[in-house]
């Protein structure tokens, strides 16, 4: 049972680790306009542009999203280290908590994302990063449970 659940908790970590590298600072040396959090020029960020543009706070970009993307690579790196999984997998659960919310309220960002901000582009992402930022929340909630707290005692 130990070893399923070990090989759970890497899976599981793994694949929060690679989204949250890739969304913050992945793929290098050309990350694409408006796609990854640490490079974006001011104002280029598609979902926070859009959240700031549909709630009227300028903060969500780019403050918003540089303190979004610090605290995504703190829950990776204590996601890649065993003892300190289960606080990042509660880092992890609390950041998509908030990332799902944002994507169920219309008026902060809603379940479609435009492909552009050039306001003349009616494409979106089908939904797209919605779903993904569901299955992540669902990934930190069975990390969380898969993922003995320091306390236990393992055997």
């Amino acid at each position: 049972m130990r070893l399923v659940r070990d090989f759970a908790g890497w899976g599981l970590a793994l694949f929060l680790i690679f989204m949250f590298v890739q969304a913050t600072v992945h793929p290098l040396p050309n990350p694409p306009t408006g796609q990854v959090k640490l490079f974006d020029a001011p104002g280029e960020n598609i979902v926070f542009a859009t959240m700031a543009a549909k709630t009227g706070y300028a903060i969500f970009e780019p403050t918003g999203r540089v303190l979004v993307a610090i605290m995504e690579l703190i829950a990776a790196l204590l996601l890649l280290v065993p003892a300190w999984r289960r606080m990042g997998a509660i880092l992890s659960f609390l950041i998509l908590a908030g990332a799902v919310a944002a994507h169920m309220m219309p008026n902060v960002l809603g379940r479609e994302v435009p492909l552009s901000l050039d306001l003349s582009q009616t494409a979106t992402d089908g939904g797209g990063l919605f779903a993904l930022a569901i299955a992540m929340l669902a990934a930190s909630m069975l990390l969380i449970v898969v993922q003995p707290g320091s306390n236990q005692h393992r055997h």
